[in-house]
């Protein structure tokens, strides 16, 4: 049936009160924007006694819902009359005896829209309002022995869900399309497909209306949600347990646990020591059935889990000589490369602090005859987040805030994602202060004071962190009165703003969005300093406008590779660099260097991080999680005042300056990559974006490798880049074939909306995919993958770089020296490629690094 309607929103509404009526016109915006699976419905009831203009209300709505809900006007006459009682008869102190205004105002609105105003002028005037009380007083004792809500209560009903809105909360028109959405994927689709196969033999087909069957839909799908409602237990007798049930009797227990667990699950992992613990200090009966997959075509399972938890015999807060809790790990394989991970708390920042060995390469044979591994980790802070709304608009996407103390408004800063107005920050435990940036954002917007959407205006938000669970913040903001009509992110080719930045004028912000952020975000005597950046001489006698670098680099192989990236970019210009590290997977080792290393040759450094969002899909390997930081969240997890950034794989080798590319015109696109060569025949067959889906799906345009590119930031917030990259991502990522290279298929897949300038070729060649013929004009190497030889890393630099064996031992010679450790001048023979497969079966000296990497 073309117009079944599945879902069923029932709207409790308390028709005295502000918040009922807020409710109510939400419902009826819901209706104005469109559904195809859903309807709604009314139930009024009163706090207090009903007077005589609720009740001529009650009997209008009533009416006009039953007869006329087919007019086209029917919905601008339902909020027009909302709007008008609950200006008169809620805000409004007025008469409550005298009902004939809202009468005579439901004759002007019904013949406005359309509707019969006769038909209203001969049933309102002699309405009974004892019939209506009585009503009233029946839908009260209805929603209390039904649902168990009391007069006077706001809620939604969703076909039996009950979803009471308590004090300070709201429910707008899109948490209904939100909860719509929910509750058919994950409840009503299944009723609805089996009550839509069902023949109706016996039953009159006059009767079997669309309305009918929605009737049908709702009743079985709410009867299956209350079913059990009083019940604090679920019951498993019903299970057939004899042959996968482990059963542990305690005929004194007062506790008896019943689980079900899918042993090769992650949750079951979780559940597994959730349940050793409670066996310990509960001591209850417990019955675990296991239930696993019938049919697996991998382990699903591919780590070792503990479960660490504070202990009722744990003195290690009182007595500093006590171990506190700990994760054991016994009997494990020798010769597999492991890597180490904590699953922490969702608002926990935590990073390794002491670490010996390489958490990501763990080689256990490797640790001589301790064959033990200890690692130390560390709170560093908590994370703060939250959600953006903007009344009857979408999240206000690129709305600057701002979160500090009372003396130092601005420490941290971020950005309102449009995915679901979502923003975070990283906070301490103590009171803070979030306000909306200077700028743009101050300029349009203002936070709302409650969270009822009030009148009053706040210049700041006061956010108490008194433990470590974090906090999620609801904020609203709105727009200055005058402000209404204005966006607030202005396109760069605007005409106005273009001509203005000729001018000079101090009010670009139109043709450049974060320039006002410069100011304070680096300082108060930043703009200056950065415009005359070109005449000062910086630490080393570099000069110029900084070049922002961004890497990211896991393992100690990777942070060895790193830091030859770094010399390599630094010989090669005069001017002042500044590199951008994710600080999620760099060694207590690394960062122990890196500040004497930036002092010795004169560069400054940033670690920076972000906190996956719980609401997007997470990867569960490491190394897809690294390259999703590469591209998910670069319009938030730089400083607002960062206007360009280039990323450089941290196995690239730098030969030019980098300044050319920093200064290089995209033509106002947000991203810059450098096409694949095409060249070297010999890898045509492994050109898989020259066949199949992907030549279909790129239409003629060049496939890019992710291993060097160019971030216009302005352009990226301005466009909401990322907003639409976390869509794409969100709709691929699910399906295991998709996104095999994660940071690379991203960006190209989603080039039609987020445009790609093409650098040209000599800015990034491999050996893999460009051949010999183009590296004397290359201007960065990078140490891609040969699918057809499998070369390790460490062999490959050596034989294709000149320059990398000499950057290497300048970089090893310097980390020894601040680690106090000795190195061995290297002996090393490089191998031709012909030779690579003997000599990785027969060498037994290989690099313990390279050798992890494999």
């Amino acid at each position: 049936m073309d117009d079944l309607k599945p879902v069923t929103h029932l709207l409790v509404v308390d028709m005295t009160s502000k918040k009922g009526m807020k409710l109510l016109r939400e419902g009826i915006r819901y209706l104005i924007s469109g559904s195809k699976i859903a309807r709604v419905g009314v139930l009024f009831n009163a706090n207090k006694d009903a007077t005589l203009p609720s009740l001529v209300f009650m009997k209008a709505f009533e009416m006009t819902t039953s007869s006329y809900s087919h007019k086209k006007g029917v919905l601008q006459f339902l909020d027009q009359l909302c709007s008008f009682y609950e200006q008169e008869y809620i805000l409004a102190s007025v008469d409550t005896k005298s009902y004939q205004k809202i009468i005579d105002r439901v004759f002007q609105l019904a013949d406005a829209n359309g509707l019969p105003s006769k038909a209203y002028e001969s049933s309102l005037p002699g309405f009974s309002a004892e019939n209506l009380t009585s009503y009233l007083n029946k839908v009260a004792q209805f929603l209390f022995r039904t649902i168990g809500v009391e007069s006077g209560i706001n809620a939604v009903v969703t076909n039996g869900r009950v979803i009471q809105l308590l004090e300070g909360s709201t429910f707008l028109s899109h948490d209904l399309h939100l909860l719509e959405s929910l509750e058919f994927k994950q409840r009503i689709k299944h009723i609805a497909e089996i009550i839509e196969e069902i023949k109706w033999d016996d039953v009159d087909p006059d009767v079997l209306t669309s309305k009918f069957i929605s009737d049908v839909v709702m009743a079985i799908s709410s009867s299956s949600s209350t079913r059990d409602r009083s019940s604090e237990s679920a019951r498993f007798e019903i299970l057939s347990a004899e042959y996968s049930a482990v059963i542990m009797q305690n005929e004194h227990a007062s506790i008896h646990i019943d689980a079900v667990i899918d042993p090769l699950s992650s949750s079951g992992q979780k559940l597994s020591a959730l349940l050793r613990i409670l066996s310990k200090y509960v001591q209850p009966s417990m019955r675990l059935v296991l239930n696993p997959v019938s049919s697996l075509a991998d382990l699903p399972l591919k780590n070792y889990y503990r479960y660490v938890v504070p202990t009722t015999d744990d003195f290690s807060g009182t007595d500093h000589t006590v171990n506190g809790p700990t994760a054991f790990f016994s009997n494990m394989p020798l010769s597999k490369t492991l890597t180490m991970n904590l699953d922490v708390p969702e608002p926990w920042l935590v990073q390794p602090l002491v670490a010996i060995h390489d958490l990501d390469n763990i080689l256990l044979e490797n640790l001589a005859e301790t064959r033990t591994l200890q690692a130390v980790f560390e709170l560093e802070a908590l994370v703060l987040t939250g959600h953006c709304s903007e009344k009857d608009h979408e999240p206000p996407r690129g709305l600057q805030l701002i979160l500090g103390t009372r003396n130092t408004p601005h420490l941290v800063d971020t950005l309102v994602m449009a995915n679901l107005g979502y923003w975070q920050m990283k906070v301490f435990p103590g009171l803070w202060y979030l306000q909306l940036a200077p700028g743009r954002s101050n300029e349009l917007y203002v936070m709302r004071e409650d969270g009822e959407g009030g009148q009053d205006s706040t210049l700041s938000k006061r956010i108490t962190i008194d433990d470590l669970r974090g906090k999620l913040v609801h904020m609203e903001v709105k727009k200055r009165k005058g402000m209404e009509r204005e966006k607030l992110l202005v396109p760069v080719d605007d005409d106005d703003s273009h001509s203005t930045t000729k001018k000079g004028s101090q009010n670009g912000w139109n043709s450049n969005i974060l320039k006002w952020a410069s100011g304070f975000i680096g300082g108060k005597d930043q703009s200056k300093k950065e415009a005359n950046s070109s005449l000062e001489p910086k630490s080393g006698g570099r000069y110029g406008k900084t070049i922002n670098i961004f890497s990211v680099a896991s393992g100690h192989l990777y942070e060895r590779f790193l830091k030859i990236m770094i010399l390599s970019v630094l010989k090669n210009t005069h001017r002042p660099v500044k590199f951008w590290f994710i600080k999620n997977y760099l060694s207590p080792q690394f960062k122990d260097v890196i500040p004497h290393m930036a002092h010795e040759y004169g560069f400054e450094y940033e670690l920076i991080t972000y906190k996956w969002p719980t609401w997007l899909h997470k990867q569960k390997e490491k190394q897809r999680i690294i390259w999703a930081y590469k591209i998910l969240f670069l319009d938030v997890i730089f400083p607002l005042a960062l206007e360009k950034v280039i990323f450089v794989d941290a196995d690239q080798i730098v030969r030019t300056d980098m300044g050319e590319l920093y200064d290089m015109d995209l033509k106002g696109r947000p991203l810059a990559y450098t096409p694949f060569c095409d060249n070297n025949k010999d890898m045509d067959g492994y050109r898989f974006w020259k066949q199949g889906f992907w030549k279909d799906h790129l239409r003629g345009r060049p496939y890019h490798i992710s291993a060097l590119y160019v971030v216009d930031l302005v352009k990226f917030r301005e466009t909401a880049a990322g907003d639409q990259l976390r869509v794409f991502y969100e709709t691929l990522s699910k399906d295991p074939n998709s996104l095999s290279n994660l940071d690379q298929d991203l960006p190209n897949y989603a080039q039609h909306m987020v445009p790609i300038f093409s650098l040209p070729q000599e800015w990034l060649w491999c050996e893999s995919w460009c051949g010999n013929a183009t590296k004397s004009k290359a201007k960065t190497i990078d140490l891609c993958n040969n699918p057809m030889t499998k070369e390790p890393k460490l062999q490959g630099a050596k034989r294709i770089v000149t320059e990398w064996p000499d950057l290497d031992l300048e970089a090893r010679r310097f980390t020894a020296k601040i680690l106090g450790e000795n190195i061995e001048e290297p002996q090393e023979q490089i191998v031709p490629p012909h030779q690579i497969e003997s000599t990785n079966e027969d060498s037994s000296s290989e690099d313990n690094e390279s050798k992890a990497e494999l």
